[in-house]
């Protein structure tokens, strides 16, 4: 009989959120798939456990994925721990996830900490809905595409951000998105120096190209308004198409899209296209 693989969420910084359930699954279990051994060996130690450890991380998903399947179809139970937060969510583990239900192992999932929803809760925006955006791509000509595609989204958008690369996405997060809209910031979170800065994006960047930023971010972004379609000008509507035609789109694509956004008619908008260009 199969084993069954268990999703244990670990601390997002502060090691005294682990529950009481994470911490007695991790200490039955077999053994541990980790994305970092060292940094679980330090989470188990804080625990008192010692459990044998098998590295799974992002750039050997395919074989260690295979690895624990074969433990797990072998009889054994496996806890699947990342660095920090709930496994497959932005973090390794979906593959693992997919091949377990292809081959028919159980996968049992331990609820814990979990960044995104922890700067949802305290970020003073609408949280009823809302989308999951993990990290934008390094690539700019990719990043402006994805938020290009975000433009309408009215849901409340998240983000996992790095220091490195908080400025530069802030800018396109503006470009994209204007000054005015709404973000909370929420660096640190658990930790000792955490900090939730709720402003705009124009004066969130501001800020950072004054203060260097320091540590991982979590960007909470505001929806886009509630704007009837009859308010947009035609002007307006050829701004959008300029807007996606610049993040990579042709101008067919860019200008379905700008209409099905703004819901003005969508051959007007060519026509006008065609003229500027």
């Amino acid at each position: 009989m199969a084993g069954i693989l268990y999703l244990v969420p670990t601390p997002i910084g502060n090691l005294g959120d682990i529950s009481r359930r994470a911490a007695e699954t991790l200490g039955e279990v077999d053994f541990i798939a980790a994305e970092d051994t060292r940094v679980t060996l330090k989470l188990l130690n804080h625990l008192g456990l010692k459990k044998p450890l098998l590295s799974y991380y992002r750039h050997n998903t395919q074989a260690g994925g295979q690895a624990v399947l074969e433990r797990l179809l072998a009889g054994e139970s496996c806890a699947l721990v990342t660095d920090a937060g709930t496994p497959a969510v932005s973090d390794p583990g979906e593959e693992l996830v997919a091949l377990c239900a292809q081959n028919g192992v159980e996968v049992v999932a331990i609820p814990g900490p979990c960044a995104l929803i922890t700067a949802l809760s305290v970020s003073g925006l609408p949280t009823g809905r809302f989308t999951f955006e993990g990290f934008l791509a390094m690539n700019k000509k990719n990043r402006r595409a994805h938020l290009a595609e975000l433009a309408g989204e009215r849901r409340t958008m998240i983000f996992y951000e790095a220091p490195h690369k908080l400025t530069a996405t802030l800018e396109d997060l503006t470009a994209a998105f204007g000054p005015e809209r709404r973000v909370a910031l929420c660096r640190e979170l658990t930790k000792l120096h955490e900090e939730v800065r709720r402003t705009t994006l124009g004066e969130a960047l501001r800020w950072y190209e004054d203060n260097p930023p320091r540590g991982e971010f979590v960007l909470v972004v505001e929806g886009a308004p509630e704007t009837g379609a009859e308010e947009l000008t035609l002007e307006q509507g050829l701004a959008r198409v300029a807007q996606l035609r610049e993040a990579g789109q042709s101008l067919r694509d860019a200008v379905k899209q700008a209409a099905k956004e703004t819901g003005l008619p969508k051959n007007e908008l060519y026509a006008l296209s065609l003229e500027a260009d």
